[in-house]
């Protein structure tokens, strides 16, 4: 499955770092970036991860909320968060539904293993439609962040 520009974003529940459901519905009318990324403590999730903690005043501005989602355990991310001192919302896909619904999943990744989320970005607007939406099938590649800011000073 894959997400277009234009499309309604699916819904879903997930558990953050802090090991509390969140709902992309809890952030009606308001601005959504989500970034999916493979791994915690790896280099380019890493860099992916900081630049959006070192910009989080550009998405306040806009009133937007960033979500950070990968399929790694909630107590991994918690750890990852306070390592890098991350300013925003860190959910786990462990079961890995919302990367399939969002068509961001690497079946197949690296070393044999199965179910990673790909690096992806998605900007949904206040009525909860896609208005940006990069699915990288390299994962040493970084999402375009002037898109995502572009985008988002459009809304």
């Amino acid at each position: 499955m894959s997400i277009n520009l234009g499309d309604k974003a699916p819904d879903f529940t997930l558990i953050s770092s802090e090991t509390k459901e969140v709902k992309l519905s809890d952030f009606a009318g308001k601005n959504v970036i989500l970034h999916f990324f493979p791994a915690a403590f790896t280099g380019v999730c890493t860099t992916q991860l900081c630049t959006v903690r070192d910009a989080i005043h550009l998405y306040s501005n806009e009133n937007a909320e960033v979500l950070a989602i990968s399929v790694d355990l909630p107590f991994t991310l918690a750890k990852f968060k306070e390592d890098q001192k991350l300013n925003f919302t860190l959910l786990s896909d462990f079961n890995k539904e919302v990367s399939r619904s969002y068509g961001s999943i690497y079946e197949d990744w690296i070393l044999g293993l199965k179910g990673v989320s790909k690096r992806a970005a998605f900007v949904i607007d206040k009525e909860g439609v896609v208005r940006h939406a990069e699915v990288l099938e390299n994962a040493g590649e970084l999402p375009s962040f002037e898109q995502i800011n572009l985008t988002l000073e459009s809304l």
